[in-house]
Order: C-alpha cells, then structure tokens, then sequence
C-alpha cells in the first residue's frame, strides 16, 4: 500500500482560496497513491484562532468540493485533514447549533465522503481551540480495501486510551493530521512511536510546515511501523512524503507478540484506608 503525507506550508501571505486550490493540485499529483493525507486545519493554520471563526465552513463547503473532486480525480483514497466547520442548525442532538468543531473529511477515491471525525480532545487549556470549538464524542474508523483506518487529530496524540479505543473498534492503521508546533516537536516523534508500539498498528502522521499566526511549525511528518520503527520521515519544510507500507504486518506482528490480549481492564481503584 503506497501513502502521500502533503506537509502543506500555511504562509500568511495566501489566502485560503489560493491554498485550497494548491492543496488540490497537491492531491490531484498523487494519482496512482493509494492513501493521501493532509494537515490539521491547513485553510486558517491551526493557531490562527482569530480565522477560526471568519473561516468557518459548512460541512459540504468549498474544501469539502475542492477535496472530494481532488480525490475523484486522483482516485484516491483522501484524508483531507480537517477544517473549522459551523455546525448547521438542525445538525441534531449530537451537535451544537451554529458551533464550531475542528472536523475531519475522508473522501473514497469517487470522491464520496466515507467519514467525518470532529476532533474530541481540543488544545489550549482556557484558551485559543479549547474554548472556541466544541468537542466531538464519536470514535471513527474507515474500512479501506487493505486496512482499517482509525481517524484522530493532533492533540489527541496525547491519550493513549482514544487509540486503544480505536484498536477495539478494529483499526489498522491510525492517521494523525496536526498543527504541531517546532518547539515540541520532540513529542511529536515519541508519541507517534509510542502509539504504534502499544497499538501494534502503523501511525501516519502529518503535519504542516511554515508559521501559523507566529507560532513555527513542526513538519516532519512521520510513518511509523507496528513495531516502533520509522519506515519515512519528512524535513521542516513543505514537502510530500511517500511511502510504501504492508498492512498486513499488523496481524503478523499481533500474532508473533500478542501483547494486547493481556490487557486487564476494569481495575479496582486503590483503597483508602480509613485512620479516622
């Protein structure tokens, strides 16, 4: 199975429109790709809180157009990373009204949506996307022919009971689009390896390149292996990183060091001794 990663670089000076038609042309490039990933929230940049609303996108907007004629044209399978998404009004329970949401696309290679994720862990503590979007609920996994796909996004990097979450859901191989900042980019490598490794699952991350409101980003964007091992890895800047991989090296590893049978849920909290 053959993966692009499009580390996009989000410059101040283009507008959204420009980028989203460059990001197209991006994907429209990797014809004959299998899988093709894009960055967390390339059209605003993902610390450019003050676009965030100014941008907002209904679901079936003009990234939602662009990416899924992207994909047709392409015929590939496309995570088009995520975008601020408006909630619409009658979205239901599920959804807050007029809202924001940091939401993910993944088109099939007949440009149909097959999945939509709204990030569920959202950064920034008391500010930035933490106060100004909503929090999504669901876990999200896509059958492709040759692997399943467990969606997350950036922050969510750091809980390790989301992935385990999708693993029991049947996921694969687990693809992480972020905005990740150069100053921590360290735990950027870690946390995709150490993901892959209690998982047993390949990690695609991607991430972007460039500077999103003063905030420099990580890029290298990583694929890592069942076993911890980093099959590709990207530089700083804007680049798109291809690389073959063979889902069927997760059972195999499953099956060779079955590690996740003996997990043991349900623990007893400590006891609290009472020295009243």
């Amino acid at each position: 199975m053959r993966a692009s990663l499009i580390q996009i670089a989000v410059d101040e000076g283009e507008s959204v429109d420009s980028r989203r038609r460059r990001a197209a042309a991006l994907v429209c490039e990797q014809a004959g790709v299998d899988l093709v990933v894009l960055p967390e929230l390339w059209t605003t940049g993902a610390f450019a809180f003050a676009e965030f609303e100014r941008e907002a996108e209904p679901l079936e907007g003009s990234t939602y157009e662009a990416m899924a004629k992207a994909a047709s044209d392409a015929g590939v399978w496309l995570h088009a990373g995520s975008i601020p998404e408006r909630a619409a009004s009658d979205g239901g329970p599920a959804l807050g009204a007029d809202s924001l949401y940091n939401t993910s696309l993944v088109f099939s290679p007949s440009g149909e949506l097959a999945a939509v994720y709204r990030k569920i862990h959202r950064f920034g503590f008391d500010k930035g996307e933490a106060v100004l979007m909503s929090a999504g609920r669901e876990l999200v996994t896509v059958p492709l022919p040759d692997t399943t796909l467990g969606l997350a996004t950036c922050y969510d990097l750091r809980f390790p009971e989301l992935f385990r979450g999708l693993v029991d859901a049947g996921a694969q191989t687990l693809v992480v689009p972020a905005g990740w900042p150069e100053r921590r980019r360290a735990h950027w490598t870690l946390l995709a390896r150490a993901r892959a490794v209690e998982d047993q699952a390949f990690v695609l991350a991607c991430g972007t390149a460039g500077t999103h409101a003063g905030v420099p980003q990580a890029g290298h964007s990583i694929v890592v292996d069942p076993w911890g091992e980093v099959l590709a890895e990207a530089g700083p800047g804007e680049e798109v990183l291809m690389v073959d991989f063979d889902p069927a090296r997760v059972a195999a590893t499953r099956d060779q060091f079955p590690a996740l049978k003996d997990r043991v849920l349900g623990l007893e909290p400590p006891r609290r001794e009472d020295n009243s």
